[in-house]
Formats: C-alpha cells, sequence, structure tokens
C-alpha cells in the first residue's frame, strides 16, 4: 500500500506570533493520518509537576484536609504538655573522670609515675578527643572527654575495659583508679536553704540530712548533695602515755573499732518449719558505744578504747560554710502580715539582727530524660509533706535554684514569641498580597510546627531554647 505524506502546520491567531515552520513529511504506515507531533495535553498537564503536584492537588480537593489540619495542630499542643522541659540541650558529650592516689607523693612522683603513664593509656581508648589532668601531692586527677554524640554507656565500658586490662602496670603504693563518668544530667535543678535565727549549722546539717533520705525516695531524682553546716563526727583522741602502758599502737584501736563497727551472722536456730537467724554485734551508734569497744588485755582486765583515749561525739570541722542573708524579698513577706521567727541558737545565742544566718543547702539533680519542671515540683511537695515533723517549725526552706521554673518560663516565652511571629507574618501577608494568601499562612505555619514537636516527642528529644 502506498504510503499517505501528509504535512504538520500550526496556524496562528490573528495579532499573535508567526506560524512555525512546515515540519518534515511523515508517513502513516496503517493510513490512519495521526500525526506524531501532536501533543497529549492530559499528559503534560500531570507530568510535569512531578510528585508534589499530584500531593498539593490531592490535599486541595480532599475533604478531609481541614481534619488533617487540626488533628496536626491537636497532636502538637499535646507533645507540648508531655515533651520534658530543660533549659539547656541534651547534647551527648561523655565526660569521665578519673582520680588516682599516690599517699605521701609529691606532685612531680605523681605527674612521672601516675599522670603521664595514664595519659598515654587513655589515648588508645576510640571516640576520645581529649585529656585534662591534675597532679597535686598525693593524687591525680584526670579528665577524658569523648567527641560529641559518641554513646555515654559505650564510653564508660571502654575507659573500665582499658583500665581493667591494664591494671598489672600500676606501680606500687598506688590506689586503683577511681572512674566517675559526668554528664549534664549531673548539674542540680532544684536547690534549697535551710536556715534558722535558732539552731546553728550541726543542727542543720542533722535536718537537712534528713530531709535527703526521704527525698531520695521521690521518682525522677538521680543525685543530691548537702552543703555547708557541721556534719556529725565521733572523733577518737588517743593518749599515748596510757596506750604505751598497756603496750598498745594506734592499729590495735583502729582495727578492734573496725571489727566492732559490723553485725556479723551467727548461724540459725531451728524452731518446727522455720528457723530464726542470730547475728552478734551492731553498728556503733555514739560516743559511749565506741569507749565501751575492747581492744585488747593487760594484766588480765579488758582494755576498752575510753582507756586509753578521749571519744567525742559532736560536728566535724567545716570546709565548707553556707549563709543565708535577708533581703527585700525578707521585708515584703513582713509587710504583707507574716511574723519571722526569733530565738537562739542551740547555745543560746541569738540571731536576732544579724546579716548573715546560719544555713545548709539541698541540691537535687534529675534523671536523664525526665521533666525537670515535673520532678522539682514532686519534690516541693514532699518538703510541704515535711513540714511539722521532720522540720522544725523554727526551720526556714528558701528555694535559691528552681532549674525547672526558670526551663518552663524560658518555653513559654520562646513559644509565645513563635506564635507573635505567626501573627506578625499573616498580617503582613494580608496587607500585601492580600486576606486568602494570608490565610494560607496562618494555616500552613503552625500546622507545620505542630508536625515538628510531635516528632520531637516520638525522637525523644527536649523542649529547649535550641530546639525552639
Amino acid at each position: 500500500m502506498a504510503a499517505q505524506i501528509r504535512l504538520n502546520v500550526r496556524a496562528s491567531s490573528p495579532g499573535g506570533p508567526a506560524p512555525d515552520a512546515i515540519g518534515p513529511a511523515e508517513s502513516c504506515e496503517d493510513g490512519s493520518g495521526v500525526n506524531s507531533n501532536q501533543h497529549d495535553v492530559g499528559a503534560d498537564k500531570h507530568g510535569r509537576g512531578g510528585l508534589a503536584r499530584d500531593i498539593v492537588s490531592f490535599f486541595i480537593d480532599s475533604k478531609l484536609t481541614p481534619l488533617v489540619a487540626i488533628a496536626s495542630i491537636l497532636l502538637g499542643a499535646t507533645a507540648v504538655i508531655l515533651l520534658p522541659r530543660e533549659e539547656e540541650p541534651q547534647i551527648v558529650v561523655p565526660m569521665i573522670d578519673v582520680f588516682v592516689d599516690m599517699p605521701a607523693a609529691s606532685a612531680k612522683e605523681v605527674e612521672q609515675r601516675v599522670a603521664r603513664p595514664l595519659e598515654k593509656l587513655l589515648w588508645e581508648i576510640p571516640g576520645v578527643e581529649y585529656i585534662y589532668s591534675t597532679s597535686m601531692p598525693g593524687r591525680a586527677m584526670l579528665v577524658a572527654r569523648f567527641e560529641v554524640g559518641h554513646p555515654a554507656g559505650e564510653a564508660v565500658v571502654k575507659l573500665n575495659a582499658k583500665i581493667a586490662a591494664n591494671m598489672d602496670k600500676i606501680p606500687p603504693g598506688v590506689s586503683p583508679p577511681l572512674i566517675k563518668p559526668k554528664s549534664i544530667d549531673d548539674v542540680p535543678i532544684l536547690a534549697m536553704t535551710f536556715w534558722s535565727e535558732r539552731y546553728d549549722h550541726g543542727v542543720l546539717r542533722r535536718v537537712a540530712a534528713q530531709v535527703d533520705d526521704a527525698i531520695k525516695a521521690v521518682a525522677g531524682v538521680s543525685e543530691t548533695a548537702l552543703i555547708g553546716g557541721y556534719p556529725r563526727r565521733v572523733r577518737i583522741i588517743p593518749d599515748m602515755t596510757a596506750m604505751a602502758a598497756r603496750r598498745l599502737s594506734l592499729s590495735d584501736i583502729a582495727g578492734a573499732v573496725a571489727q566492732a563497727n559490723q553485725p556479723l551472722p551467727a548461724g540459725a536456730i531451728r524452731q518446727g518449719d522455720g528457723e530464726v537467724l542470730v547475728e552478734t554485734g551492731a553498728f556503733l551508734t555514739d560516743a559511749e558505744a565506741v569507749g565501751a569497744v575492747v581492744v585488747g588485755i593487760h594484766n588480765g582486765r579488758p582494755v576498752k578504747v575510753a582507756d586509753v583515749a578521749r571519744v567525742t561525739d559532736g560536728p566535724d570541722e567545716p570546709d565548707q560554710y553556707v549563709f543565708f542573708s535577708r533581703g527585700a524579698a525578707w521585708k515584703g513577706r513582713i509587710a504583707e502580715g507574716w511574723t519571722p521567727p526569733s530565738g537562739g541558737n542551740a547555745a543560746g545565742t541569738p540571731f536576732v539582727g544579724s546579716q548573715f544566718l546560719p544555713a545548709v543547702t539541698l541540691s537535687v539533680a534529675k534523671r536523664q530524660g525526665t521533666n525537670a519542671i515535673e520532678v522539682a515540683e514532686r519534690v516541693l511537695r514532699k518538703i510541704d509533706e515535711l513540714k511539722g515533723s521532720i522540720i522544725p517549725a523554727d526551720v526556714e526552706v528558701a528555694v535559691t535554684r528552681h532549674y525547672g521554673r526558670t526551663a518552663k518560663e524560658k518555653a513559654d516565652e520562646l513559644i509565645f514569641h513563635m506564635a507573635i511571629a505567626i501573627v506578625s507574618v499573616t498580617v503582613l501577608l494580608a496587607l500585601v498580597l492580600g486576606l486568602r494568601e494570608s490565610m494560607v499562612v496562618a494555616v500552613a505555619i503552625p500546622v507545620t510546627l505542630a508536625l515538628t514537636i510531635a516528632a520531637f516527642y516520638f525522637f525523644g528529644f527536649t523542649l529547649n531554647r535550641i530546639t525552639l
């Protein structure tokens, strides 16, 4: 069959561009007369936009779009409520402190025999970025800092394994290394200062220690620390003349007291279907119990600690002090009708009119991944429960650091500023482009931010000044 010959000529409208040149002749083998240069308008319409255009077209025409937007905003609002809030971001930078003791050694000897060999050993651990070392008389401290993002647990395991594999290289007279990992969660989120016009540092320390034991049972609390006050100490002051007369040494007294200060199992007594466990000894609780410990026998008579030493039970020598001063907030409470406590300390010395009052601070740190606000509020509620039982009525508790409160304030402030930014952009677009375009932005930005915050919750992030 002879092939048909067709010419393709494109016409233009009047006043429009000139018509295209005549295309090359094409043959139609089937005689249908269809020109292969003709475009499929429908395929071109959907092909040029790609996947993004198809998604946009689907949501524009779908009736589910308003429901998806509302659900996204509700999901983001729920995530804002449930997300832990912190002031600092959770940047994983593992840092591990290593302490090594070398008694009676100078700082130079500690550096040469302990610090430098340990530095070389720690540099062999993969992931270590920096090592800081400090040598002092009788002790060396090294800090190993790993790379940012290195898993903290893996870093501790590596360092422990490296040191354990080289324990045979420790010089004589050097103690085994003490390893203490550190993280951002070790920073206290709450600090409560116990102060009184009646009691001294020693009594306040005892009150704070009892509160410390109760606070550790609160959910989310990681580490607590007492700062200031006089810790209780039972001291044995030996009488060298009495010891020489009874042929005793300091090691005899130390060994006898250490052995007596522990309960030991002494077996069991069977009674019918059960048995009663028997223990001998008990922990020493006061100076009288320590003085009654037998350290030896002289001329057929037992020699007690009180016979060769003076035993005292009281506050130890402090290495730090905490004082509380009344400022403008105190005057404000008095103006509101609050009556401050008055009296004296345990020795009868009045504190009325003093500028600085004895105090003890209890700091509280939270566990990793917990909400600083919730943990702080639970601790403060526990403090309120202890008032009147463990905490006397004339002992005041001042919150001198509330990390949870400041974290909440900063997170709320950042969220408020984000809302202001959305409203400002919407108003600006309404003035420049029109109301319809501004409404699109007013819906799109909150939905996007809500989905982002929801992703934070599912991936285990926290709300802080970096993520916001």
